[in-house]
């Protein structure tokens, strides 16, 4: 493996208890959003749309869908659904026309925030009971883990 010097073993053994932990964590979190949010909780790609375009304003389809790793009629649909519901909108591009760029309404970033706090105060609960050295090594692989989705994403490339 280019860059690593740890036995291919260690490596395999890593990214077999990578693929196993990050899946439950994310379903253990979703569940828990599902359970508390006050509105009927949207499709993961409906979410992951719409924290795209609020962490990109004024993003295009086709940007979202290289981002998102979807296919951009797919994201297309989903934009028309979100702008039908209020969550999104689309202005013309001032120097093209034919482009529309997505922006996240007021309301999409109320509950977005509702989401990210129905997420953050678990996982915060969570990691206050770890011991110390657990939060150094979590906070430590943080940057590891960025680096390995920025290496996984066909789009970082």
């Amino acid at each position: 493996m280019p860059g690593s010097s740890a036995p291919q073993r260690d490596v395999d053994s890593v990214a077999s208890a990578l693929a196993d932990a990050l899946p439950a964590l994310h379903r253990a979190l979703d569940r828990l959003v599902a359970r508390d949010y006050a509105h009927p909780k949207p499709p993961e790609g409906r979410l992951n749309l719409l924290r795209h375009v609020a962490e990109h304003p004024g993003a295009t389809v086709r940007e979202a869908a290289e981002a998102l790793l979807m296919k951009p009629n797919n994201v297309s649909a989903l934009v028309s659904q979100l702008t039908e519901e209020g969550l999104l909108e689309r202005r013309q591009d001032s120097a093209d026309k034919r482009v529309a760029r997505l922006y996240p309404t007021a309301v999409a970033r109320r509950r977005l925030g509702e989401v990210r706090a129905l997420q953050v105060s678990p996982l915060t609960e969570a990691l206050l009971s770890l011991t110390e050295g657990e939060m150094d090594a979590l906070g430590s692989a943080l940057g590891a883990l960025h680096s390995l989705t920025h290496r996984l994403h066909p789009a970082a490339r």
